[in-house]
C-alpha cells in the first residue's frame, strides 16, 4: 500500500512556522493560502514575534498554541530550521512541510543536516515534504500551502520546479483541465517521488499524475512505482544526455546515453514521455478522460484537402497509420455527402461544410462507427463558423447556428462511444470549440499536437511492466574474458570449445581436444579486435602456430584462448549487454552486433533482466529485423533461441550488482540456435 500520507493531504489542523505580514517573504504567501480553506480545518499562524497576522493572532511558537497540530508547514531560515521541526514532532505533528533552504544542495554539510532531520522525522512516525520546496496543494481536501492557487480538476502534478507548475496552470486552462494536486518535491529528504505517485495512484480525485523530474535518485523504483499506477503517468524531464557514456568501456556502456536509459525505463513502465511543457499538456488533454484507443489506425476528417494531407502526414509522423476506408463506410459517406467529397481516407467535405455545417456531424459519427477505425481526427476549418462574426466575412448566424449545433451532436456522439476523437481548429477558442473541449473532446490550434494526443492514446507496447531484479549472487572475483565465460556457461550460455594455453608447448596439445578451424585470442585486452588480439579462420596447427608466434611478438600477452572457430554460414551477430546505470540499475541493450556495433547503432535499450517475450519483441523492433527472418535465399535464424539467451544474460547481469559493464559480442544466432563467440565484462 505504500506509505501513508493522509495527513499530508488533508490534515485535522495547520500551523504555519514563519508565518508573516511582510509580503517580501515566503511565509506570507504561504500563511494567506492556508486561511483560504474557509473553515475545513484549524489555520494557526506562527511567529516568533507574535501580535498579528493578516489580521489574525499569531502565536510564539508551536507550543504556545495550545493543542495539537497535524501538519506544520515550516518556513524559517535555515539555522532555527531543526528546533522548529523538533517543536512540531513534539506537538504531534504526523506531517511537515518544509519550505526552508540550505541542506543538501548546499553540500556535504547540508546533506548531513537533512540526513538527520528526516531520521527523527521517521522516528516520529511523522511524513516530510522537502526541504527547500515551494508547499503543496490538495483542491480535493482545500489545502493550500503553496503560494499560489490552482483550478481545480484531475491531474495530480508532482514538480521539482515552481515556475513550471505556472506555465502549466496557464496551459491548461483552453483544455478544461486542473490540478487535483501539486507537490513541490523539494530535496526529497524523506517523502519521495516514488512515495507521492503511489500516493496519488490510490486518490480518488486524480485521474492521471504528471512529473516534472530534473533526477531520479532511485530512478528503477520511479518506475516501478508509475508501471503499478493504474493511472496515466507523463513524465517532463531534463538532463537526458550523454554524460553516461563518457567513462565507457565497452560498446554496451558506450553505445547507452542517459536518454536511451530514461526512454527504455518509461517504455518499460508504460510512462509518457515528454519533452516540453507544451507536449505535456497535449498528451494529459489526451489522456485525461482515460480513453483509450483499440489499434493504430486514425481517420482524418477534412473540409479542405491541404489540412488533410497536413494532418495525414503528422498521423503517420506520430507512429500512427491512415488506412483506406473499408468499401461500406465509404458507401455510407456518400450517401450522406455530396459527390465531390472524398471518402477514402482522409475524408474530404470538400466545402460541404460551407452548406451544412451538419456534415460535419455525420461524418464523425461514421467514421466513429467504422470498424476499420481506432480514432478519428477532425482537422481544419471547424470553428470558424461560429468564431468572431460568424466566420466567413459576417457570413451569417445561419452558419454559426448549424455549426454549433453539430458540434453539440458531435459531443453527444463522442460521449457514446470509447474512440478517441482529437480536433485541430484553425479556431481553437471559438464557441463551437469550447462545446466541443467541455465535452471532454481534445481541441488543439496545432496539427502536430492533434496528431500527439492520438499517439499518446494509442495502444501500449507489448509487456510493459518492469521486471523485479532477481536476488544477488555470489560475486565474481575477477572479469578476465575466461572467468567471465565460465560463469555465462554455468549460467546456460553456450560457447564454443576452447582451452586457455600460455606458450608454445601448449599449444599443440589444445588442438588434439577438438577439430579446426581455430580462433586465437589474446587475453589480455578488453577489445580484442580492435587491438588485432583475434585470428580467426585458422585451418590446422600450422596456422596456428603462426598466428600465436606473430600475436606473441606483437602482443607478449601472458596468456592466450584457443578456440573452434564456429560456423558463420546463415548466421546473424547480435550484441547483448547490461550497463548498470546509477538511477536505474542494470539497463539491458540488444542489437546487431559484431565489430560493426558502434558504426550501425541498430540497438534497443530495456530494463534488465529482460523476460524471452520481451527479448523477442525488442529484437523484432530492429531497424534491421527483417534479416532475422531471412533475405536473398538465406534461412531464418532461430530467434526464440536468441530471446532466450537475451534473458540468461541479462538475468546474469542483473543478480550480479558488482558487474559495472557486461556483453557478449557477437552472439551468433543460426537457424538451430545460439552460440556466444565472446564476452567480456568490467567490475565496478
Amino acid at each position: 500500500m505504500g506509505r501513508d500520507l493522509s495527513a499530508l493531504f488533508d490534515p485535522v489542523s495547520v500551523a504555519v512556522v514563519g508565518a508573516s505580514d511582510d509580503p517580501a517573504k515566503y511565509g506570507h504567501a504561504i500563511a494567506a493560502q492556508a486561511i483560504r480553506a474557509n473553515g475545513r480545518r484549524p489555520v494557526h499562524l506562527v511567529n516568533r514575534r507574535g501580535g498579528t497576522v493578516l489580521g489574525r493572532t499569531a502565536a510564539r511558537s508551536l507550543s504556545a498554541i495550545g493543542e495539537p497540530v497535524d501538519l506544520a508547514v515550516v518556513s524559517v531560515p535555515a539555522a532555527g530550521f531543526e528546533d522548529a521541526v523538533d517543536e512540531a514532532l513534539r506537538c504531534g505533528a504526523r506531517a511537515i512541510v518544509a519550505i526552508t533552504a540550505g541542506f543538501a544542495e548546499t553540500g556535504e554539510a547540508g546533506r548531513s543536516r537533512q540526513r538527520a532531520v528526516a531520521e527523527r522525522v521517521r522516528a516520529a512516525g511523522a511524513v516530510m515534504i522537502g526541504p527547500n520546496c515551494l508547499g503543496l496543494a490538495d483542491n480535493t481536501t482545500d489545502l493550500f500551502l503553496a503560494s499560489d492557487t490552482f483550478t481545480p480538476g484531475g491531474i495530480a502534478l508532482l514538480s521539482q520546479s515552481g515556475n513550471l507548475a505556472l506555465e502549466l496552470q496557464l496551459r491548461f486552462g483552453p483544455h478544461g483541465l486542473g490540478f487535483s494536486r501539486f507537490v513541490s518535491l523539494g530535496n526529497q529528504a524523506d517523502v519521495t517521488l516514488v512515495d507521492l505517485i503511489a500516493d496519488c495512484a490510490r486518490h480518488e480525485g486524480t485521474n492521471a499524475i504528471a512529473v516534472y523530474a530534473e533526477d531520479f535518485a532511485d530512478g528503477r523504483a520511479f518506475a516501478e512505482a508509475a508501471a503499478g499506477a493504474g493511472k496515466p503517468v507523463v513524465l517532463l524531464t531534463a538532463g537526458r544526455g550523454d554524460a553516461s557514456a563518457r567513462s565507457a568501456q565497452s560498446h554496451t556502456g558506450a553505445l547507452t546515453t542517459s536518454a536511451d536509459v530514461v526512454t527504455a525505463a518509461c517504455r518499460d513502465a508504460g510512462v509518457e514521455l515528454v519533452a516540453t511543457p507544451r507536449e505535456l499538456t497535449v498528451v494529459l488533454a489526451a489522456l485525461n478522460n482515460a480513453r483509450r484507443s483499440a489499434g493504430r489506425r486514425v481517420a482524418v476528417l477534412t473540409d479542405g484537402g491541404g489540412h488533410g494531407v497536413v494532418a495525414a502526414d503528422a498521423v503517420e509522423t506520430a507512429g500512427l497509420t491512415v488506412p483506406e476506408l473499408q468499401e461500406p463506410t465509404r458507401q455510407q459517406l456518400r450517401e450522406a455527402l455530396w459527390a465531390q467529397s472524398a471518402v477514402a481516407n482522409p475524408v474530404d467535405l470538400a466545402g460541404m461544410g460551407e452548406q451544412d455545417p451538419g456534415s460535419y456531424a455525420e461524418t464523425v459519427a461514421a467514421l466513429l462507427a467504422a470498424e476499420e477505425v481506432d480514432a478519428v481526427l477532425m482537422t481544419g476549418y471547424f470553428g470558424g463558423y461560429a468564431a468572431s462574426d460568424g466566420g466567413l466575412g459576417g457570413g451569417g448566424t445561419v452558419l454559426a447556428d448549424g455549426e454549433q449545433a453539430a458540434a453539440r451532436r458531435i459531443a453527444a456522439r463522442h460521449h457514446a462511444t470509447a474512440k478517441p476523437l482529437v480536433v485541430q481548429s484553425m479556431y481553437p477558442e471559438s464557441p463551437s470549440c469550447r462545446t466541443l473541449t467541455a465535452a471532454g473532446i481534445p481541441v488543439f490550434a496545432a496539427t502536430e499536437d492533434a496528431a500527439r494526443a492520438l499517439a499518446a492514446t494509442a495502444p501500449r507496447a507489448l509487456h510493459t511492466g518492469v521486471t523485479p531484479l532477481p536476488r544477488p549472487t555470489s560475486a565474481l572475483p575477477e572479469s578476465g574474458y575466461l572467468q567471465t565465460r565460465r560463469a555465462l556457461e554455468a549460467a546456460g550460455l553456450a560457447f564454443p570449445a576452447a582451452r586457455e594455453i600460455h606458450d608454445e608447448a601448449e599449444l599443440l596439445p589444445a588442438t588434439e581436444e577438438f577439430t579446426g578451424p581455430y580462433v586465437l585470442k589474446a587475453l589480455h585486452l578488453l577489445h580484442k579486435s580492435d587491438a588485432g588480439g583475434v585470428a580467426l579462420g585458422l585451418a590446422g596447427p600450422d596456422e596456428l602456430l603462426a598466428a600465436f608466434r606473430e600475436m606473441h611478438a606483437r602482443l607478449g600477452a601472458s596468456s592466450y584462448s584457443v578456440e573452434a572457430m564456429a560456423d558463420l554460414t546463415d548466421g546473424i551477430e547480435l550484441i547483448v549487454g547490461v550497463n548498470r546505470d546509477p538511477r536505474f540499475g542494470p539497463v539491458a541493450m540488444v542489437g546487431l552486433g559484431g565489430v560493426l556495433a558502434e558504426a550501425l547503432h541498430d540497438v534497443a535499450f530495456t530494463l534488465a533482466p529482460v523476460p524471452a517475450d520481451r527479448a523477442l519483441s525488442l529484437l523484432r523492433g530492429l531497424r534491421t529485423a527483417a534479416l532475422l527472418d531471412g533475405v536473398r535465399g538465406r534461412p531464418p535464424v532461430d530467434v526464440a533461441a536468441a530471446a532466450a539467451a537475451v534473458e540468461t544474460i541479462t538475468t546474469f547481469a542483473a543478480a550480479h550488482p558488482e558487474i559495472a559493464e557486461i556483453e557478449v559480442n557477437p552472439l551468433l544466432v543460426g537457424p538451430h540456435g545460439v552460440l556466444a563467440l565472446d564476452s567480456r565484462a568490467v567490475l565496478a
